[in-house]
């Protein structure tokens, strides 16, 4: 039986996604998490335990492991695993992104400097020390790049999605959200996850335009597009929380083939060549294309679920373990229906008691699917802080129009119950 050794979190959603799929198509799949290596397969998943700030010792346990059966793919889910499944792959000699390709997608700086040494646009940027003066972190001032001026978006140089990003207008919201962030990057959960980048933000011009996900999957560095999704809710701040996707992009053939394009150059000039990726970029009025990120893994959370292959009907967890082990793919092409999904956004801080109205939000004509994640008793947080979401909303329809319409209208359904902040600062 062909094994697949998967990196993820312990908490990931997309562990059962795979593991299903992996039970189809009779591949063996192995896992590597940050479980606790004290106890005894505590989530009975006899999951390798690994550390990701920690890759040695990681090795180490693998290799360990590894000596009792070959390993014939690789897969990760989430930013920090992709590094250390890079260092795996480079060992055990199978196809995959490389190490420092792996390293530049989950370093915001790192990546910033090779997509503009590699002549692509990119914003002008700064980097900022959280033990520098804040007298001394306004943009411009003492740094090689001077042209860096407002509006600005701070960015935790070690954090993924939205969290931590903040724009500002001015000295003042400058201020404001430096502080923020400092205290965001302070905690001791942020401080745990030893990225050794804790201490670092980004601060780059602000690029106005229309933003779009791409994902797809590298084979010996010629991309292959999956979807191209529409972010309709527009992205100006002064947060930048990410709410719906829809596919198929509504946006001209010719531009999509640009974007594409600006995405595998990207991935190239990052070091990113075989396994899957998720892009996102922005689109200036101009047409200017600017690529924000391209990670060497799939899409994150319970988000796959928007994504059907037909002939046969296909999750998208089956198409990429069918890339890692080497098979062909080609046969498999997005089902021809729109299809939207919504990261249900949490409205204000407190304790997590409940959903109601999912029944009546199921009951809107193209929704397929509603999955509440937040747990009962959950402390909850809005963006800049947070790092989750309430849940997922998932519809199709015949055109992108009416897949967006339906998660919006189950979303006008949907009233979560959280518990005051003070009452949720008294418990904890």
């Amino acid at each position: 039986m062909t094994r697949v050794l998967l990196f993820s979190h312990t908490t990931g959603y997309q562990l059962r996604a795979f593991d299903d799929a992996a039970a189809r198509l009779g591949i063996e799949l192995v896992f590597a998490t940050d479980r606790c290596h004290r106890l005894d397969d505590p989530w009975q998943d006899r999951a390798i335990p690994v550390r990701f700030y920690d890759i040695p010792l990681s090795l180490d346990r693998i290799f360990r492991r590894a000596r009792e059966f070959p390993v014939g793919g690789i897969l990760a889910v989430g930013d920090r695993p992709v590094v250390l499944a890079a260092h795996v792959a480079q060992a055990l000699g199978i196809r995959w992104h490389s190490v420092a390709g792996a390293e530049a997608s989950t370093d915001k700086c790192r990546s910033r400097v090779l997509l503009a040494t590699a002549g692509l646009p990119a914003p002008r940027f700064a980097i900022r020390n959280l033990r520098a003066a804040l007298r001394d972190l306004r943009p411009g001032l003492g740094d090689p790049r001077p042209d860096v001026s407002f509006p600005v978006v701070l960015k935790p140089v070690g954090l993924s999605g939205s969290r931590g990003v903040i724009r500002a207008n001015d000295d003042e919201e400058y201020a404001e959200a430096f502080d923020r962030i400092r205290a965001l990057l302070a905690r001791p959960d942020v401080r745990a996850a030893r990225t050794g980048l804790e201490d670092e933000i980004l601060v780059e011009q602000y690029i106005d335009g229309d933003e779009f996900a791409l994902e797809g999957v590298l084979t010996d560095g010629v991309l292959r597009v999956f979807a191209l999704f529409d972010k309709p809710d527009p992205l100006v701040g002064p947060f930048f929380e990410e709410t719906i996707y829809v596919t198929p992009s509504r946006t001209a053939p010719e531009l999509q083939s640009r974007i594409a394009k600006a995405v595998e150059a990207a991935a190239h000039a990052l070091g990113l060549g075989h396994g899957p990726v998720h892009a996102e970029c922005r689109m200036t009025p101009q047409g200017e294309i600017y690529i924000l990120e391209v990670a060497a893994r799939p899409i994150g959370g319970l988000c796959s679920r928007v994504l059907t292959f037909a002939s046969p009907p296909v999750s998208l967890e089956m198409v990429l373990l069918q890339h890692a082990i080497g098979q062909s793919i080609d046969r498999y092409t997005r089902e021809p229906d729109a299809a939207a999904v919504m990261m249900i956004p949490i409205p204000r801080r407190g304790i997590f008691k409940r959903m109601n109205g999912v029944e009546a939000a199921s009951r809107v004509a193209g929704v397929s699917e509603i999955r509440i994640t937040a747990k009962e008793g959950q402390m909850l947080e809005p963006l800049p802080e947070a790092g989750s979401y309430l849940g997922f909303l998932f519809a199709r329809g015949g055109r992108p129009e009416d897949a967006e319409r339906a998660v919006r209208d189950a979303h006008a359904l949907l009233d979560p119950e959280i518990a005051p902040a003070l009452l949720a600062d008294a418990r904890g």
